[in-house]
């Protein structure tokens, strides 16, 4: 049930046969390789929790229902002398292309799904809670969700070219290869949400939290972002999942 890949070059990781599993079609639309990561929050692990993607390739992966997870793109990656693996963002610490169960180093930029079984209702979005690297949509294919479900949702734009000194994250050169979040950055509870602040009422958008919303209006952009974050799915969609759309 593998997605057709988009471009010319396409892997495909066969993992589950079941005719309720769901695919994800992994696209690098950027001009350089990335590595994307999968970390599986509850269900039945991915068949591959990282791997190599040239520019304009996509890989799919398939899912077994109800399954939770997301999804992130790390950069710079490299191999050292001693054959140890790492990048320089979004980095998963494992030492190896897979990243064995291990989650991202913020800041990165992530796509988030809860697929239901039965071909019930999906939930999914795009988080910038913990910062960005890459921009990333996701598309729903197929699905036959009600009225306002099953749409797109983007962060298209770079939010790196609008990242404040204190929220940047630099690479060689000290040009800007990531942009925190104010919480990861300064590790405040008014940009965290937690203690005092751990509540909707209590933490509004801060100035930092608008700096990523402005950018990516559909993405979540601090802990209680969900009116206008979280989108919906029902019918049984496969997902499309494009960095640098």
């Amino acid at each position: 049930m593998a997605i057709e890949a988009i471009f010319g070059l396409s892997f495909v990781f066969l993992f589950f046969t079941n005719s309720e599993a769901t695919t994800f079609t992994i696209t690098n639309n950027c001009p350089y390789t990335i590595w994307p990561a999968t970390l599986t929050g509850s269900g039945t692990p991915l068949s591959s929790t990282g791997f190599e993607l040239p520019s304009h390739a996509s890989l799919t992966i398939t899912a077994l229902p109800p399954w939770s997870g997301r999804v992130w793109a790390r950069t710079g990656c490299t191999t050292d002398s001693s054959g140890k693996f790492s990048c320089a963002t979004a980095d998963c610490a494992s030492g190896q292309v897979q990243c064995n169960g291990a989650g991202g180093i913020p800041p990165g930029s992530l796509a988030e799904f809860y697929i239901a079984p039965n071909s019930g209702k999906d939930f999914y979005d795009i988080s910038l809670v913990d910062g960005f690297n890459l921009p990333v949509s996701v598309t729903p294919q197929g699905g036959n969700g009600v009225a306002g479900e099953c749409q797109s949702t983007s962060c298209s734009a770079d939010v790196n070219k609008v990242c404040p000194p204190e929220l940047a994250d630099y690479g060689e050169g000290g040009v800007i290869i990531g942009c925190k979040s104010a919480c990861v950055a300064l590790a405040q509870p008014q940009y965290c949400c937690t203690g005092e602040f751990g509540t909707p009422e209590k933490c509004p958008p801060t100035s930092y939290s608008l700096i990523f919303k402005n950018q990516c209006p559909q993405a979540y952009s601090y802990p209680y972002d969900d009116k206008t974050s979280t989108f919906t799915c029902s019918g049984g969609a496969n997902y499309l999942i494009t960095f640098c759309p």
